[in-house]
């Protein structure tokens, strides 16, 4: 929740406005949310009477009879919205599907949606509520390693868009999270280990006792959903919620006082220097976990090319990285990705590097007086550093599958129901006027780019119809040749 306190002072040509903003919002450990014996979620939809929710396929396949029983037991009617949402599928249709659902049910500005899923569901839900009458409240509850670690600790929501990560989005504070560590035991040890990654980011560039449990229990942790499946033993449960609490009470502390990321220099974007370019440059795109595994493990080379980093440190890194089964390196992560990528970030920094790595192990610096040349012989050492590892540096069971909601097949049937329409419609990428005009532009994320960003013109219907006609189409309808999309009539 947030309140705005502001002034308004008149000055010589004019006035100036000071604006305060106060952000709350609160966490809560609770093992069991949708158990009926805890009705804590349940006394945040009294008021309304009702819920909204936005969950993936996985969970709700999963977890779904439990959820409806969870609140038909405090009398609250249930409405699910279920989505697949991976990383190709974090987009701008993905986004508006929602929003038609939150339409549909009719939300208030203030009745806050459901959120129930991982990193990527919560960030493209998180966004169409921010989105939604610029302000509509939401409740998180992750149920991944990354959701529960790293993105529930963020107010940051996003869609990706063309080549590039969370490139748009908002700062919008849930009003409150909840965190259940219980939805690890169902978890494939694949997303495990993708979380994994997150936890060794945060600690060896800002909490060594952390970073220390890590390494002492680190095949334990993930063999056991961090000490959450049958027989895992007191001591590594114990360790995990340690390991647990204060990686999210660390992550929280370095966030809190630049909510709105202000100050560019930031700890926690330690392995988020080039990754968010790299990790979707493989036709399946690499798991979260692994691209920033590559980019911390470059990063680790770079700093200890520097003497910033002792080689004992270095190796500790490299060695955990290796024993949890994460990337350190890809055939693709080359020259031109790592200075495409530099120029991209750069951009996002304003125009410093900013590259966080340790110095040393437990604390950090900031890169910021380096040039190509430094940057590409790193690479270079790097990968021949990584010939002494398994699978030279390349991880286990990297890409993107099943498990990470499927996105293969959420967006895909929008994406050539709009191609063959606008091939059928006019020059897909001319810029005809007439009545059958697809004004210029490509394909991408499942949406036509044109001038507002969709297929229009006055004959849109014809792409209508062709999404009707067989297809899915967008799931909402994104064309009715005047303004791009159905205003809430389904395609």
């Amino acid at each position: 929740m947030s309140d705005l306190t502001a002034s308004v002072l008149e000055t010589k040509n004019g006035f100036h406005v000071d604006g305060y903003e106060k952000i709350s919002y609160d966490f809560t450990f609770l093992d069991g949310v949708f158990d009926t014996k805890n009705r804590q979620l349940a006394e945040c939809y009294h008021k309304w009477g009702r819920v909204l929710a936005v969950t993936d396929m996985n969970v709700y396949n999963m977890y779904g009879e439990q959820i409806e029983k969870y609140f038909e037991h405090y009398n609250l009617e249930l409405k699910v919205h279920k989505t697949k949402i991976g990383e190709k599928a974090k987009t701008i249709p993905t986004f508006l599907s929602i929003v038609d659902s939150m339409t549909e049910f009719g939300i208030y500005r203030k009745e806050p949606v459901l959120v129930v899923g991982g990193g990527l569901v919560t960030d493209v839900a998180g966004f169409a509520c921010a989105a939604y009458r610029r302000n509509t409240n939401f409740i998180r509850v992750p149920t991944t390693v990354i959701g529960l670690i790293d993105a529930s600790v963020s107010i940051k929501v996003a869609v990706n868009y063309g080549n590039y990560k969370n490139r748009l989005g908002a700062y919008h504070a849930p009003t409150h999270t909840f965190l259940d560590f219980t939805f690890l035991r169902s978890l494939p040890k694949a997303q495990i280990r993708n979380g994994f990654a997150e936890l060794i980011k945060i600690s060896s560039c800002s909490h060594l006792p952390t970073f220390d449990l890590l390494d002492k229990y680190c095949e334990k942790l993930i063999d056991t959903g961090f000490g959450r499946t049958d027989g895992a033993s007191d001591e590594v449960r114990d360790a995990a919620d340690k390991i647990n609490r204060e990686g999210i009470h660390e992550m929280l502390k370095l966030e809190t006082p630049n909510l709105h990321e202000i100050g560019l220099d930031r700890v926690i974007a330690y392995g988020h220097t080039w990754s968010p370019l790299h990790e979707l440059v493989p036709e399946t795109p690499l798991r979260h976990g692994h691209a920033i595994s590559i980019d911390m493990a470059y990063s680790a080379t770079l700093a200890n090319s520097r003497k910033l980093l002792s080689d004992e440190e270095h190796q500790r890194i490299l060695t955990l990285f290796s024993r949890a089964g994460l990337s350190m390196d890809h055939h693709q992560f080359d020259e031109d990705i790592l200075d495409k990528g530099t120029q991209a970030i750069l951009k996002t920094r304003d125009g410093k590097l900013r590259a966080a790595v340790p110095n040393p192990l437990g604390s950090c610096t900031f890169l910021n007086d380096i040039d190509h040349a430094e940057l590409s012989a790193a690479l270079r050492r790097h990968k021949e550093i990584m010939r002494g590892y398994p699978r030279n540096g390349e991880g286990l069971e990297a890409f993107v599958d099943a498990s990470d909601t499927g996105y293969t097949d959420n967006n895909q049937t929008e994406i050539e129901a709009l191609e063959a329409a606008a091939e059928e419609a006019g020059n897909l990428n001319g810029s005809m006027d007439g009545t059958n005009v697809v004004h210029g532009g490509h394909v991408m994320n499942g949406h036509a780019n044109g001038v507002n960003g969709h297929v229009h013109g006055l004959n849109g219907q014809l792409i209508e119809e062709k999404l009707a006609n067989g297809t899915k189409g967008l799931t909402n309808g994104l064309t009715n040749g005047v303004n791009g999309f159905t205003n809430g009539a389904k395609a």
